[in-house]
């Protein structure tokens, strides 16, 4: 079993899930959270805004309330957060994905959208009963979204930058790098943060069962006589960079598909001018 992983932050989380206790503690400070904030917003209404248009779209604006509560916010809060609520803050857990990594949109939508069913309208009670029938402790939003939720172990910690040794740069940026499976590139990052810290036989001995696993999604393999740890940080850190890049661009065309959206159409003035 793995003693932990390291997040892209830096913070050592404890790989095993948290229990049960600890969820349940966090799930209920969250849901407090919730119901003050629709109390005040409910209220806020009722005093603010005028009684035809609540007799006319106050089934929409509660609707609506509910969604922005219910889903929207945990979704943006874990997104924004990296899966740390103010429930998980509290109780020093947070929500990784399968692999250990951070939580995205997608993943925090997917918790948020099922929570409404299985934890708001049956109160709970499939929430607990899932949960407490699988050995990670994952409700039916983790199942579905791919994540669970673990105990942070320890603070933050500084890891030295990747960085491609300059005789691999070449072969690195040609090789053909295949998706690694879930949880390799952290157990190699990790390899990499702690080796000096290692004794010398398990140093070897871990370096090379990674790299054995490495090289299996990556063509061609390194020159021969590559140290162990120099083929690792070499695919480590083109990796990262072939990832920033790919997000980069992806960025830039969502940003002109949004400019295209807003431009009106030739020869109509914008009214705001």
């Amino acid at each position: 079993m793995r003693d932990g992983t390291m997040t892209s932050e830096g913070v050592v989380i404890d790989a095993r899930p948290a229990s049960f206790l600890t969820r349940a503690l966090g799930a209920a400070l969250d849901i407090t959270v919730a119901l003050v904030l629709l109390g005040l917003i409910a209220y806020a209404t009722s005093r603010w805004t005028p009684a035809d248009l609540l007799l006319d779209y106050g089934a929409p604006i509660g609707i609506a309330t509910f969604v922005a509560v219910l889903v929207g916010l945990p979704c943006a809060v874990e997104t924004v957060t990296r899966g740390r609520s103010l429930g998980k803050l509290a109780t020093g857990v947070r929500v990784v994905r399968d692999d250990g990594g951070p939580v995205r949109l997608r993943h925090a939508f997917i918790r948020s959208l099922v929570g409404v069913g299985e934890i708001w309208l049956t109160f709970g009670c499939v929430a607990l009963i899932v949960s407490l029938s699988n050995d990670r402790g994952r409700r039916l939003g983790d199942m579905l979204a791919g994540t669970y939720v673990v105990r942070i172990r320890g603070g933050s910690q500084e890891l030295a930058p990747l960085v491609s040794p300059p005789w691999l740069t070449s072969w690195a940026r040609h090789a053909d790098m295949r998706r690694l499976p879930d949880g390799l590139a952290l157990d190699a990052r990790r390899f990499l943060g702690r080796a000096g810290k290692l004794n010398p036989g398990s140093r070897a001995r871990l370096g090379l069962e990674i790299a054995t696993r490495l090289e299996q999604h990556v063509a061609p393999g390194p020159p021969p006589g590559t140290p162990v740890e120099d083929f690792i940080a070499a695919v480590l850190a083109e990796r990262r960079d072939r990832e920033h890049v790919r997000e980069t661009s992806t960025q830039r065309r969502v940003e002109e598909s949004a400019a295209v959206v807003r431009r009106l159409p030739h020869g109509v003035g914008d009214p705001s001018r």
